[in-house]
């Protein structure tokens, strides 16, 4: 593996310490990267604060720095998803999917434009308003789909005219890094900087002078410790924070039409996907029908290295997140949960953990209330839709949720009725770079993507001028 490094001010910084990368598919370390300094961090800081001035002022030119950002990412070099899967755990396939979404992202992005509004425009006067970067942007991204959350993050940032400070998960940092190396050529230097390195880095992002706004994707628990270190310096905030997500089946379903949806729309990346379902609620009658599919297709999934033919689901990202998944379906073992299938550690290297389904449980179980972020589902009855949603509804949580039906504008009438920022109905991750994408309650604040996560990089100026 060739040794990556930080780009600061356009330049490669190796750093003066490092950090180790593990595989999660062996649970061994195979790369090391820099583990950047508060100095490193203070010279990045420095650049993005000095790129600024030049950057926010020709629009035309940072649309065309994206769009050839996109048009380099349609044509990845060689080694970009081998190196995501490698560290991530992600079938290699869907590797390259994500990079090309990031791409599809950043094209998008580039396509939207920051229209100014006139309020008045008469011989006494004229009244605009305007939208103004906010300066620098710390990005902090997670390890689940790196690449493009920090696509969701660098492209509305600086077509809004602001330059980015961005650091990568410790778990997944590389390819941020050779992604930081790849826009050396097309970014000007000190607009887009990308350090490496572990939670202390991120502290010290977020109490950092220099940063105008922190955009944050992570969990509900860091996601709170970032609003409070951006509280002193009113840094302005995004935080796509965690989901509990509930898919509702409505009595009019048709189990064997949406089953297999629903069961990728919890798996999917191996449930490590915040806006995954975390939890179905099913009517008594077709509870024991329902598991049945989901054990199903739980028992075919291939399990396996991201890197093997015919891989769907490879490893859970991390230690710590697999000990905390084993945890859960555990805890729920001894609250009388039945495991259908699954509920055990596959192999004996690595951290891949079998898909989980977990019946006769309910509310109050760890399981159900909290983000399991992986590879396990509870699903659950419920006596009538009322209770369902009541049930759905309790939570802090408030990222997503869907409802299935065969009679689709019903399923619109109860899903409007969920307490949450996307509400789908028969079908689940119906995300795209147009769509706003936030949640309610602990799930964040503000939204990313469309020209509402654009907007949300600038900030109104009035300029209000008296012609006599």
């Amino acid at each position: 593996m060739a040794t990556l490094t930080m780009t600061i001010d356009g330049k490669a910084v190796k750093g003066s310490g490092s950090t180790g990368v593990v595989n999660p598919a062996t649970g061994q370390i195979f790369a090391e990267v820099p583990d950047c300094t508060k100095a490193e961090l203070d010279l990045a800081m420095d650049a993005a604060k000095r790129a600024f001035p030049a950057w926010s002022r020709d629009f035309d030119a940072r649309r065309k720095v994206l769009n050839d950002i996109a048009g380099i990412l349609m044509q990845p070099p060689e080694g970009l998803a081998r190196t995501l899967t490698m560290e991530q755990g992600k079938p290699l396939d869907k590797a390259a999917q994500e990079v090309m979404l990031t791409a599809m992202w950043c094209g998008y992005t580039a396509s939207l434009d920051i229209p100014s509004e006139v309020l008045l425009d008469n011989e006494a006067g004229r009244i605009e308003v305007r939208r103004k970067p906010l300066g620098v942007v710390a990005a902090i991204t997670p390890w689940n789909y790196p690449l493009m959350l920090a696509m969701w993050k660098i492209a509305p940032a600086l077509l809004a005219g602001n330059t980015v400070v961005l650091k990568p998960s410790p778990f997944t940092p590389m390819s941020t890094l050779m992604l930081g190396e790849i826009l050396r050529d097309i970014v000007p230097p000190g607009v887009l900087n990308t350090v490496s390195g572990g939670d202390g880095l991120g502290a010290m992002m977020t109490s950092h002078p220099v940063p105008r706004k922190i955009s944050f994707t992570g969990s509900v628990e860091t996601g709170k410790k970032v609003a409070a270190a951006a509280a002193p310096d009113l840094k302005r905030v995004t935080l796509e924070l965690g989901g509990n997500d509930p898919a509702i089946v409505l009595a009019d379903a048709n189990l064997k039409d949406v089953a297999p949806k629903i069961f990728w729309g919890a798996f999917e990346n191996s449930g490590q996907i915040c806006s995954a379902i975390k939890r179905v609620y099913v009517p008594e009658e077709m509870y024991a029908p329902m598991l049945d599919i989901l054990a199903e297709m739980a028992r075919g999934a291939k399990v396996g290295n991201g890197l093997d033919a015919g891989t769907q689901l490879g490893p859970i990202n991390n230690q710590p997140q697999f000990e905390r998944v084993t945890e859960l379906v555990e805890d729920a073992r001894k609250h009388g949960a039945r495991i259908i299938t699954g509920g055990a550690r596959v192999g004996t290297e690595g951290y891949f953990y079998a898909p989980t389904i977990v019946g006769e449980i309910s509310d109050g179980v760890r399981l159900v209330d909290e983000e399991q972020f992986g590879p396990a589902l509870p699903v659950i009855p419920y006596k009538n839709v009322e209770d369902a949603l009541r049930r759905a509804n309790a939570t802090h949580y408030g990222l997503s949720g869907s409802v299935w039906s065969s009679d689709a504008n019903h399923g619109a009438e109860v899903a409007a009725q969920l307490e949450c920022g996307s509400a789908w109905v028969n079908q689940h991750l119906a995300i795209a770079p147009n769509l706003p994408f936030g949640g309610a309650k602990w799930s964040g604040i503000g939204v990313e993507n469309g020209p509402w996560g654009l907007l949300s990089f600038t900030e109104i100026q009035v300029v209000n001028v008296a012609k006599n």
